[in-house]
């Protein structure tokens, strides 16, 4: 429950409910899709949901004919977004279909998925100054990119708010298969559109719709660690899944240390491990976000017992700064 609530539909708009925020001095609450917040019950001051939901196509130079800028407001649907621009032919977003939430959001977490992350595809972002309303222009650079990572949570979380991408995609086939079984599902000449559908058959087959079970999407980062203690965990469990790094470390997955501590399906009051993914904690309803942290805290200490790896949460708590 919201104690103020604002859906701005423009910039001027956007700007005008900062200025009576900062007038009230009311604490302020972005919200995109919600996807990745973890919520209390009530919420204080002004929730503001940018509306803002127009996206069109810039054509490239002379020199760039390949190429295509998409321009997309903050409250684009990311997934609509996605499909959209794979429809039309263009490569560099297929892989991040049905990833929830809204665009504003999308560069938060630096969003990624099947071997392909936010930042190989964005040109610039337009963000909005909380405190005096100004906006101006961020370059990927600017935005300190990592994993499921990025300045918006860090130097300048709570401090502004994202109202507009440019992406730059292709016309030229530049298809990422080398991640699960993708490569398989879509033959030796995929259109976009065909990568796209199949990430969304992949992620139906593993993930919860969170319209029908409540949940976050991965609740863990996938753990980066040592390359020496990655190759102490693969000599007592060869199977194990690992993805070395470009700076030497070693990315494991965490849904699967999580299943190897017998977690998954593990159901504590009103949260759980989901049954078929173990990274995604699950919600039946009722309880609190305390209880939430405190299953997560259990599950991630469970994980640290056996292996000797940290569990990062990825959803943010709303408030927490």
């Amino acid at each position: 429950m919201a104690e103020h609530f604002v859906a701005p539909a423009s910039l001027a708009e956007l700007q005008m409910a900062l200025a009576e925020a900062r007038a009230r001095d009311w604490p302020l609450t972005l919200l995109g899709g919600g996807s990745n917040l973890i919520l209390p019950e009530r919420l204080p001051g002004l929730v503001i949901r940018p509306a803002m939901a127009a996206w069109w196509l810039e054509e490239g130079e002379e020199d760039e004919e390949d190429e295509v800028r998409v321009h997309a407001e903050a409250g684009v649907v990311w997934h609509a977004l996605v499909m959209a621009l794979a429809r039309l032919g263009l490569w560099g977003t297929e892989n991040l279909a049905l990833i929830p939430g809204h665009c504003g959001a999308a560069p938060i977490q630096n969003i990624g998925a099947y071997g392909v992350e936010l930042c190989e595809v964005l040109e610039a972002l337009q963000v909005v100054d909380l405190a005096d309303g100004r906006e101006r222009w961020m370059t990927p650079q600017e935005c300190a990119f990592g994993y499921r990572d990025s300045i918006f949570k860090g130097a300048l979380a709570g401090r502004v708010v994202i109202t507009r991408l440019v992406l730059r995609l292709s016309r030229t086939a530049r298809a990422h298969l080398g991640y699960g079984d993708l490569a398989s599902r879509v033959g030796k000449a995929p259109t976009p559109l065909a990568v796209a559908e199949a990430v969304c058959a992949i992620r139906r087959e593993k993930l919860p719709d969170p319209a029908v079970l409540g949940n976050a999407g991965s609740f863990f980062k996938n753990p980066v660690v040592s390359q020496a203690l990655a190759e102490r965990l693969l000599a007592e469990h060869p199977e194990m899944p690992h993805f070395p790094q470009p700076d030497g470390r070693v990315k494991l997955a965490a849904g699967w240390l999580i299943d190897r501590c017998g977690l998954k399906g593990l159901r504590e009051g009103h949260f759980g491990v989901h049954e078929r993914q173990a990274l995604v904690l699950v919600h039946f309803g009722g309880g609190s976000a305390a209880e939430l942290l405190g299953f997560a805290k259990r599950v991630a200490s469970r994980v640290h017992e056996r292996f000797g790896v940290t569990l990062e949460r990825e959803p943010r708590l709303a408030g927490e700064r």
